[in-house]
């Protein structure tokens, strides 16, 4: 399907996998929206790119009903949710629960809202994850394993007039780490690297381009697309 005058909704999209996703679809000729947390980021993003930008908490739901309210679209995105590291036992409760909360429930609410707003033959896409262990990274596999489960139920409750699917990275260099320094990040893709057997990390645009693939088939739903580099094999 093409996505020419097709309308998105990118929420997390002023930086990483959503920016590029929006840049990607808008050479498309898709008309992009993003929702951004942070709004000297959003800011600085619609002054980059003349996307249209919105500074609002999407995990909200008071503020989001207010966003959503007389609006559609084509196609809604969502890159909610970030990263942890630590097993159940060294994991502190209030960390697990709100990397449990900020990863699924509140892609849960978003998309309970939000998909009262596609159009016919429109889809939501979350953010999963992979990688990692139960032991390392405890919350962050609950949630994924949370997002995937929400696929497979929406894939059959939206059906047959919208789809519903998601994209599951691994490790990324992204905004997600900007409190890394460079020197940082490299050795963390040296090491991330030896684990995958592709032997390396994957790009953003590369997967960008997962999200991008998932909005034009119109026969996927209900799935997880792995864009890992074989890293769970």
């Amino acid at each position: 399907m093409e996505l020419t005058n097709k309308k998105i909704l990118i929420v997390g999209g002023t930086s990483g996998f959503g920016k590029q996703v929006a840049l990607d679809v808008q050479s498309l000729g898709a008309k992009v929206t993003v929702i951004g947390h942070d709004f000297d980021r959003t800011k600085k993003f619609t002054e980059e790119t003349s996307i249209k930008g919105i500074a609002l908490n999407a995990q909200d739901k008071s503020e989001l009903e207010n966003f959503f309210e007389d609006k559609k679209f084509d196609h809604i995105i969502s890159t909610l949710g970030g990263a942890m590291g630590g097993g159940f036992l060294d994991s502190s409760m209030e960390l697990l629960r709100r990397t449990i909360e900020d990863k699924f429930f509140a892609n849960l609410q978003l998309a309970k809202i939000a998909v009262k707003h596609l159009n016919e033959s429109g889809s939501l896409i979350l953010t999963s994850g992979s990688g990692g262990h139960p032991y390392d990274a405890s919350g962050a596999i609950i949630g994924n394993q949370a997002i995937n489960t929400l696929i497979a139920g929406l894939g059959v409750e939206l059906a047959p007039d919208k789809r519903a699917n998601a994209v599951s990275p691994t490790w990324t260099p992204t905004g997600l780490w900007r409190d890394m320094s460079n020197e940082q990040i490299e050795q963390q893709k040296n090491d991330f690297s030896k684990g995958v057997p592709l032997k390396r990390v994957s790009t953003v645009k590369e997967v960008a381009s997962a999200y991008i693939y998932l909005m034009q088939n119109d026969f996927v739903t209900g799935q997880v697309l792995r864009v890992d580099g074989g890293v769970d094999l």
